[in-house]
């Protein structure tokens, strides 16, 4: 198991400007994590908008991204779908493209049994030879992958490597844990909760915050796979209202809503997608105030 899939990796958020993916944007947008501490970077995941994406564009995002790495922190592409075909020629192109794992999310709407996911998730594996993260995010799927399916999908394909579990069930995920073992990498799907799964034994988070403040989410991070708990415990606190904050509307909308108030990118999203209700943008605002992102 390569060290890339642990510690702090970002959900990065696809920039638009009038319309179109905004290329300069996403090249600072790598840069930065390139040089504050990102262990890796996830395009075209949920914070990506990945379902707004035509499939060239997807294709694009993937390629512009891995580029503008150059080979200096790993691309975990995006690559799921609620078609199974559709998953593998994704999964397909981002090997093609030079991407050094896959983020598989859960077939949505579907609503596939246990042995319909295990099926799903084995046939992508076995098309490719990328390392595979399963996304299981219930909350957005309608399908919970149960334990007993993860474990089988750990001892049956050997390039799953590791689950981006956003159940928020720490018990869930001491399961999957006890389960598939000190090599399978559990990661946090919820920035509120990954310091918690790292006291338990997970891995690393696929993380929303590290979109404003990469730098003190891979200190967290690893401070906690250092064992410094109590450095890890302090950042936890000191980030654990802009986490919340994440979450007032629908991800991805505050976390690109707060990029924009740091000057980072353009306020746009694309539908159904939309900007924030005044109110809720307020209380963003007062929160990114406090950390010394934007002026008063």
């Amino acid at each position: 198991m390569k060290a890339t899939f642990q510690g702090s990796i970002v959900a990065m958020v696809t920039p638009f400007r009038n319309g179109k993916i905004d290329e300069p944007k996403v090249k600072e947008l790598v840069e930065l994590h390139a040089s504050h501490g990102t262990d890796a970077i996830v395009p075209c995941g949920t914070t990506g908008e990945s379902p707004t994406l035509s499939h060239d564009e997807h294709h694009h995002m993937v390629e512009l991204t891995i580029a503008a790495a150059a080979g200096r922190i790993p691309i975990i592409a995006g690559t799921g779908s609620n078609s199974t075909a559709e998953a593998i020629a994704l999964t397909k192109h981002a090997e093609r493209a030079g991407a050094k794992g896959a983020l598989v999310v859960n077939p949505y709407y579907n609503k596939p049994t246990q042995e319909g996911l295990y099926r799903h998730f084995r046939a992508v594996a076995e098309a490719t030879s990328l390392p595979v993260i399963v996304y299981n995010i219930q909350g957005r799927t309608a399908v919970n992958i149960e334990t007993p399916t993860m474990e089988r999908l750990a001892r049956d394909c050997a390039n799953i490597v590791g689950v981006k579990e956003a159940s928020g069930s720490l018990d869930q995920m001491s399961q999957v844990i006890l389960a598939c073992g000190p090599d399978f990498r559990v990661l946090s799907g919820d920035d509120n909760v990954t310091l918690p799964l790292l006291a338990i034994g997970g891995r690393g988070v696929i993380s929303v915050i590290a979109n404003i403040v990469p730098r003190e989410t891979s200190e967290m991070v690893h401070a906690a796979l250092d064992g410094d708990w109590k450095r890890a415990r302090d950042q936890h606190y000191k980030l654990f209202p802009l986490a919340r904050a994440a979450f007032l509307e629908t991800n991805p909308i505050p976390i690109k809503e707060a990029m924009a108030m740091a000057g980072m990118i353009e306020p746009e999203f694309r539908l159904p997608m939309c900007r924030m209700g005044d109110a809720n943008r307020e209380k963003l605002r007062a929160i990114l105030t406090s950390y010394g992102l934007v002026k008063k």
